[in-house]
């Protein structure tokens, strides 16, 4: 497996804004807040993405799954080694397994999901050399999910 993109946290950071922009569009197209970005090991960004499950009558269409057909088309093969993937909400299971499957080495998310993340079915669902990160850009990510939801109430 290829490294991961040595991100240092300004980077993180940077990445975590442009999944939050990601995030901004799903809400503005009234789609559950939720963007995603995929980082080659160079450190380029091969894949964005935002969900789509309202706009495509589709319940696999989350965010993280839109960047990695993204990243996957933009590198020719379906293997992400070394690719880090930034999503503002704790990928589910589903997408997890999504994740593992393409090999991506480094994910790093904002904010948890208590109620649907994959943490709250198991602790290891990505490559086994992977690593994951979290809390960049947390409260934004939070935030943005708890004004979505305020306005469907």
């Amino acid at each position: 497996m290829t490294d991961p993109y040595k991100a240092t946290p300004a980077d993180d950071e940077r990445f975590m804004n442009m999944a939050l922009d990601q995030a901004a569009m799903a809400a503005e197209a009234g789609e559950i807040p939720i963007g995603a970005i995929i980082v080659s090991p160079a450190g380029r960004v091969i894949g964005r993405g935002h969900n789509l499950t309202e706009t495509l009558a589709d319940v696999t269409a989350h965010a993280e799954m839109q960047a990695i057909t993204a990243a996957a088309q933009t590198l020719g093969g379906k293997y992400l080694q070394g690719c880090t993937l930034y999503v503002t909400v704790e990928p589910c299971l589903m997408c997890a397994g999504a994740i593992a499957w393409a090999q991506i080495g480094r994910i790093v998310y904002a904010t948890p999901d208590s109620k649907r993340g994959y943490s709250t079915f198991t602790s290891a669902p990505f490559h086994p050399r992977a690593s994951v990160c979290h809390g960049v850009k947390a409260q934004e990510a939070a935030d943005i999910m708890k004004s979505f939801f305020s306005l469907k109430r």
